[in-house]
């Protein structure tokens, strides 16, 4: 199946401009952009006397596309147009039949079609023809290393800038649930102060509870410098915070030792006992000025350890989960692993 790869704004910029298309069906793991995409159709297509009759919003267990179909073929009433948006489509039946409607659409509707956490058969015609109007939007989950990009832009959006430290911290910590990362900066816009344009690591540490000091991302940073005391500090802070859950911490480590084990076979440039700058940030998809930590950190941990604490990851990931742990707390447990890790 060929990937959308509009950006939603533009999506969002033509509804603005009323350049509405018959049916948009938005499906894709990444729910925070069905969310925001049929939200703004349900609140800014028509005016709130308009919605009354024309707009309804269903439910896939409570419908069929037969349903969907007769409702998208009514008329509006008083108004240019109807909107029809269903919400947990994936559990709609016989959505193959949505073909029929497709080859006709009504042009005074615009029907939104939420299908969440999963994608239509590829193999489908119904596919090849809401590929052919161009209203096939797939939204897959964003990767660890977009997050700090997605911070930067979605402050951006608001007129706020972001230190980079800051933005790392925020992707480190929150992983790529978008929603939840989204939560966390609605917070830090709410409570900043009104003149404030940068959010800082110490905005950060006091609204949504990171430090700015003892987090998964410094803890990286010093194991990778193999910087035991530090490692050791940062540890011991963390595992003593209330509250504190260890599986965004493993999953932050799994991804820099999964990008160090790339980096050890990345080749060397030819005739030099080096990699290139350009081949690295390919490979791992990796700012520029993190190239450096890597090459520190691949003179630290050999190919063979670097495998080593792979495993010990993934070991540690499960004991979190309750495999093979019947008492260590999180804290504990990540005790032992940076230990392990080091030793």
């Amino acid at each position: 199946m060929a990937k959308t790869t509009i950006d939603y704004r533009t999506i969002l910029n033509d509804i603005s401009n009323k350049k509405y298309k018959p049916v948009y069906f938005l499906q894709g793991e990444e729910t925070f952009y069905i969310d925001i995409i049929s939200n703004y159709v349900a609140e800014h297509v028509l005016t709130e006397e308009e919605r009354q009759f024309n707009q309804d919003i269903i439910y896939g267990q409570d419908t069929d596309i037969r349903k969907v179909i007769n409702l998208a073929r009514s008329f509006p009433i008083n108004a240019e147009k109807r909107v029809i948006i269903v919400k947990e489509a994936q559990k709609v039946d016989a959505m193959d039949d949505l073909t029929f409607y497709l080859q006709k659409p009504a042009g005074s509707t615009i029907l939104v079609f939420c299908y969440k956490y999963k994608k239509l058969d590829a193999r489908k015609k119904v596919v090849k023809d809401l590929e052919a109007m161009k209203a096939l939007y797939t939204f897959d989950k964003l990767y660890d290393y977009q997050i700090p990009d997605f911070v930067e832009s979605y402050l951006r959006e608001r007129g706020v800038a972001i230190e980079p430290k800051a933005k790392s911290i925020i992707a480190e910590h929150l992983g790529n649930d978008l929603q939840k990362v989204a939560n966390e900066l609605d917070k830090l816009l709410t409570t900043k102060a009104a003149d404030c344009k940068t959010i800082t690591c110490d905005l950060v540490e006091r609204n949504v509870g990171i430090s700015k000091d003892f987090n998964a991302f410094e803890l990286v940073n010093a194991l990778f410098a193999r910087n035991v005391s530090k490692a050791n500090l940062i540890t011991f802070q963390m595992a003593k915070a209330k509250g504190f859950s260890i599986i965004p911490t493993i999953t932050a480590l799994f991804s820099s030792f999964s990008n160090l084990m790339v980096y050890h076979y990345i080749p060397n440039m030819p005739g030099a006992n080096y990699k290139s700058e350009q081949d690295v940030v390919s490979e791992l998809k990796i700012k520029p000025f993190a190239v450096r930590q890597y090459k520190e950190a691949a003179i630290n941990f050999k190919p063979k350890k670097t495998m080593e604490i792979i495993s010990l990851l993934r070991t540690y990931d499960a004991m979190a989960k309750g495999v093979g742990n019947s008492s260590a707390n999180d804290g504990e447990l990540l005790k032992e692993l940076v230990y392990k890790i080091l030793h």
